[in-house]
């Protein structure tokens, strides 16, 4: 069986929904999702950074093309929520929303039942800070690749109504190994 090979990248501040619209695409089209939080936290970790900045974006384009760019444009307000709201299981990287995805126990991992965490930056007083950063280093970013025709960008308030458009999208691109209900 031949592997299949598409590259895209998905854009957005924190909290926009990237990592649930990157398992989507995964589990629908049996893609392999390789997340840039993760890497960037790992590099924290090892003090040896990774910036997500238009440098990075051009050294990206050297190693190969991208298939295609999703950015994620979703209300400040509806980010500053999401992220005040955001804990974490740091050994497996399971992310819950106490709004709508809430652990079973307060608190609590569903999986482990270890304790979860909020992470400093997703605390509210620094999240405003974190998303006028986001917006002043992925404005050229996204310039660059809607300027090579490769960008698209999807607007809302819910990634459950953003998704049928990226279903959408992925789909003329390459063939669903199940359908978009499946999520």
């Amino acid at each position: 069986m031949a592997s299949k090979l598409l590259r895209a990248v998905i854009l957005g501040p924190p909290g926009s929904g990237k990592g649930t619209v990157c398992q989507r695409i995964a589990q629908n089209f049996g893609l392999q999702h390789l997340s840039s939080g993760h890497f960037l936290r790992e590099n924290i970790k090892a003090n040896t950074g990774f910036p997500r900045t238009l440098v990075q974006a051009e050294a990206l384009d050297r190693l190969c093309d991208l298939d295609l760019v999703i950015t994620l444009n979703i209300p400040f307000e509806t980010l500053k929520d999401r992220l005040s709201r955001r804990w974490i299981h740091p050994p497996s990287g399971r992310v819950y929303n106490l709004d709508f995805n809430p652990p079973h126990v307060h608190g609590m991992d569903d999986v482990t039942g270890e304790p979860l965490v909020q992470q400093e930056d997703d605390k509210p007083e620094a999240v405003a800070a974190r998303l006028r950063q986001y917006k002043d280093v992925a404005k050229p970013v996204i310039e660059l690749y809607k300027s090579r025709g490769v960008l698209h960008q999807f607007s809302g308030t819910e990634t459950n109504k953003i998704w049928p458009y990226v279903y959408t999208l992925f789909s003329n691109k390459i063939t669903p190994v199940q359908s978009k209900e499946a999520y």
